[in-house]
C-alpha cells in the first residue's frame, strides 16, 4: 500500500511503501508459496536472493573443511549452510550462510519444526556480497545483531579475499 506524504520544497510527491510488520512466532509460520527464503530484521520480511556462483563456491569451501575438521577432532557439532535461521531479537531472525550448532542443540530441535535456532550458534559466518547494501548488513547489522543474541564468533569473508573474525565481548 502507497501512502501519500505531502508535498516537498521541490514540489515532487514523496511516497513510501507502508510495511506490514510481523512477529517472530508468525514469520515460523510463515508460508508465501515459493521457495524464496525471508530473514526477519525488527519484524519486517526481507527477502534473501539466490547467492552468485562464486558466493556459493565459497560457502560450500569453509562449510566442508569446518566438517572434514569436525570428523577428524570428532566434534559433536552440525555445520548446515544456508537453511537455518538463528533468532537476534524479539522480532528478528538471520539466516547465516554457515552456522556451526552445537550437536546437543541441533539434536534436540524438533523434526518437524521451522528451522531457527533460538539459543546461540557456535560459529556464524557471511560471505558478503558486492554492494553498499549487502556490506552495511554483514559489516554492522549482523555483527550487532549477532553479538547481542550471544554468538561467541562471527566469521566475515568477503567474496573479493578480505576475511575478519568477530569476536564477542561477552
Amino acid at each position: 500500500m502507497m501512502q501519500y506524504l505531502g508535498a516537498v520544497e521541490d514540489e515532487t510527491m514523496v511516497t513510501t511503501d507502508k510495511k506490514k510488520l510481523i512477529t517472530f512466532e508468525q514469520y515460523l509460520k510463515y508460508e508465501d508459496g515459493t521457495n524464496s527464503r525471508y530473514e526477519l530484521v525488527d519484524g519486517e520480511l526481507v527477502l534473501m536472493p539466490p547467492a552468485s556462483f562464486l558466493h556459493s563456491d565459497i560457502i560450500d569451501f569453509i562449510a566442508d573443511l569446518f566438517r572434514a575438521i569436525a570428523f577428524e577432532h570428532k566434534l559433536d557439532v552440525k555445520v548446515k549452510t544456508g537453511d537455518v535461521g538463528v533468532r537476534t531479537g524479539i522480532n528478528s531472525s538471520r539466516i547465516p550462510e554457515i552456522s556451526v550448532i552445537d550437536g546437543i542443540v541441533w539434536r534436540s530441535m524438533p523434526r518437524d519444526a521451522s528451522a531457527v535456532i533460538e539459543v546461540p550458534l557456535l560459529l556464524a559466518v557471511e560471505v558478503v556480497s558486492p554492494g553498499t547494501e549487502q556490506i552495511e548488513r554483514d559489516y554492522i547489522n549482523k555483527v550487532t545483531e549477532y553479538q547481542n543474541s550471544g554468538i561467541a564468533e562471527y566469521w566475515i569473508v568477503d567474496g573479493c579475499g578480505s576475511f575478519e573474525v568477530m569476536k564477542s565481548n561477552g
